[in-house]
């Protein structure tokens, strides 16, 4: 049994986490400004990660799964405020990688800016010199888009909604490959690093074979049990009008991860267990207005050509 502090643990990816090692048996702590509902069998710690004041100080945690730092302050301000741990795990992001690098990308391509996530990539890369600066032996996980039970996000709950409501999917003429990684997958490397000796201390994470975007549209279709109509919809759109997803595609090399952990969730099974998960969970997903703007512009827009 370890003792672990999850920083959140209400949606998404940390509430994920902190469920994934309450069923391995382990003492889950998760620390949030209690605003949402807990999840059962953790500790809460009721706290701003920023005014933590002494309330960390009396704990000895195995590990710290720092999920929801979003920049250098955010991990300058928690490691202050910790007692003593023997591991910090660091989630940081694939948009720390400058758009410009050669892909695929691995661990030791040189961060920079990415056009496509600007200050969000930035910040990340200064959380991560902020981590490593301070504590040589942390470990960070960069992650390209995350998916499976639990998003919050509007991505492949909003093709579900479009296939449930048997509407054409508008899709950008533009071939888009994408990488995804299942969050529970991402939980099987976090629980390989706490209880192993891991050499690799920044990782890359996802599957290793990427998937066009129409492909994984026909999919979410299918899971829902419908054949989709796709209108193909040209560049003088902005894509994030319509689309849930940027313009913008990369690959990263995945090899260190393959060597930790093995039989990744196939992406059709894991939107299987998204789209289940997403029928009883319809109201904590946070909608955009996608479908709005196909309906009031974009179908006039390519009627009109």
């Amino acid at each position: 049994m370890k003792k672990l502090l999850v920083t959140g643990g209400t949606v998404f990816v940390s509430r994920f986490i902190a469920e994934y090692f309450v069923s391995k048996g382990d003492d889950v702590y998760v620390l949030n400004r209690n605003t949402r509902e807990q999840s059962k069998g953790v500790y809460l710690i009721n706290a701003d990660r920023h005014y933590l004041g002494n309330q960390l100080k009396e704990h000895r945690f195995d590990a710290v799964i720092d999920v929801n730092a979003y920049n250098a302050h955010d991990i300058n301000t928690m490691l202050d405020s910790l007692g003593d741990f023997h591991k910090y795990i660091f989630i940081s992001s694939s948009a720390v990688y400058p758009d410009y690098a050669k892909q695929p990308f691995d661990e030791n391509t040189e961060t920079g800016l990415n056009r496509h996530w600007g200050k969000y990539g930035i910040e990340k890369i200064e959380a991560e010199t902020a981590l490593l600066t301070r504590l040589q032996s942390g470990y960070i996980i960069r992650p390209p888009y995350l998916y499976g039970p639990m998003n919050n996000l509007y991505r492949e709950s909003f093709v579900f909604d479009c296939a449930m409501q048997k509407r054409p999917f508008y899709l950008p003429a533009k071939k888009i490959d994408l990488q995804f990684f299942h969050v529970k997958d991402l939980c099987k490397l976090i629980e390989k690093i706490i209880n192993s000796n891991t050499a690799q201390h920044i990782i890359n994470v996802g599957n290793e074979t990427l998937i066009s975007s129409k492909h994984w549209v026909e999919m979410c279709y299918n899971v829902v049990g419908e054949k989709v109509n796709i209108i193909e919809v040209g560049e003088n759109v902005d894509i994030r009008s319509y689309f849930c997803f940027r313009d913008y595609e990369y690959a990263l090399n995945v090899d260190i991860q393959n060597k930790l952990i093995a039989e990744l969730i196939p992406i059709k099974k894991g939107l299987e267990e998204s789209f289940a998960w997403y029928i009883d969970n319809k109201d904590l997903v946070l909608k955009k207005p996608y479908m709005f703007f196909i309906d009031e512009q974009l179908q006039n827009t390519l009627h009109n050509r």
